[in-house]
């Protein structure tokens, strides 16, 4: 595969904030470090992509690059791939990363592979999902993410063996908007949002462990409006917005989950968002776990944890995902 072919399949692209809009990621956005495996989610053209005709996926700096060098984001996605971590020494665990961007970009290496990096070191296989952005032109356009999430479940799955995974070990973590999808899948694992298009989709959706991070849970009062409306569209009707909202969605067959979060994010607060969802699961019995910090704000990822109390969050995860039995090493 060669490195312009790569970047139509995702391994590197990314979209700036406004004011750094002319802030391209330098050559072909490629970074030698990058994985040079993934696995493209759908055979053909993906679920109501009939039509859609995207310019290529765009490769652009977050932040400038004096700041964070490695800060890449991508829109434009599509062709919606996961692109494989895989650790020295596997544990059979597995975790599907989405990362966040309001719907309307994604942050490849801040909640990305930065995340599957450090999750490499613990023996875990990561995935990390380049999902398609609602936005984007796509039919049915408010179930996309998710459709491309319950498909990379159902790949990771049928495909275990490959990657010497334990099914029973395959989870999904998100950042964000990616922590809305990650609730999502947690919860509408069963719906159907796609039409089955070969065997693997016979194949339970259904992670075996969550971890939403500083996730969007409401659509509704309280939550990031921006990542409400890129993905239901600025006039949503209530009763759309109760259905997308997943502290209402939660039922006994969610999986255990382990959410973080900031008592200081203002962009999405926690108490309609994290801890609401925490409230719901504690309701159904779910096994659940949640570490509000007192400081750490939005978006901290693991890069803006350093000096900081929310550094130990992967360890605490970590330690969870342990006593549940779905990691090896707790540290």
């Amino acid at each position: 595969m060669d490195r312009r072919t790569a970047i139509g399949l995702g391994l590197a692209a990314a979209v700036a904030r406004p004011a750094l809009a002319d802030t391209l990621v330098t050559g072909d956005g490629v970074l030698p470090s990058d994985p040079k495996e993934n696995i493209a989610l759908w055979p053909g053209t993906p679920p109501g992509g009939e039509g859609v005709s995207l310019p290529p996926i765009r490769v652009r700096n977050h932040e400038p690059p004096f700041l964070m060098p490695h800060d890449r984001a991508i829109d434009r996605v599509g062709v919606p791939v996961m692109n494989v971590f895989r650790p020295d020494k596997p544990d059979g665990s597995a975790m599907i990363i989405a990362p966040g961007g309001g719907y309307a970009r994604e942050m490849l290496d801040f909640e990305g592979t930065d995340i599957a990096r450090r999750f490499n070191r613990a023996g875990i296989t990561c995935f990390v999902l380049r999902y398609r952005l609602p936005g984007e032109g796509w039919a049915n356009s408010a179930d996309v993410p998710l459709q491309d999430a319950q498909r990379a479940m159902r790949l990771v799955r049928g495909n275990a063996g490959k990657y010497g995974l334990d099914e029973a070990q395959i989870g999904f973590m998100g950042f964000s908007a990616g922590g809305h999808l990650a609730a999502s899948i947690a919860t509408r694992f069963d719906d159907t949002v796609y039409r089955p298009v070969d065997a693997i989709d016979r194949l339970d959706a259904r992670p075996s462990f969550s971890v939403p991070m500083y996730p969007v849970i409401t659509l509704g009062h309280g939550t990031h409006v921006g990542s409400r409306d890129n993905l239901l569209g600025a006039n949503a009707s209530n009763e759309l917005i109760d259905a997308y909202s997943c502290q209402r969605l939660v039922i006994a067959a969610t999986p255990p989950t382990f959410i973080v979060a900031a008592a200081d994010d203002t962009v999405v607060p926690t108490v309609p968002n994290g801890l609401a969802y925490y409230a719901a699961l504690q309701g159904s019995r779910v096994p659940s776990e949640i570490h509000i910090f007192e400081a750490g704000g939005h978006g901290f990822g693991i890069a803006r944890t350093v000096g900081r109390p929310t550094v130990v969050w992967p360890e605490l995860l970590l330690r969870w995902g342990a006593a549940q039995g779905f990691f090896k090493h707790p540290v």
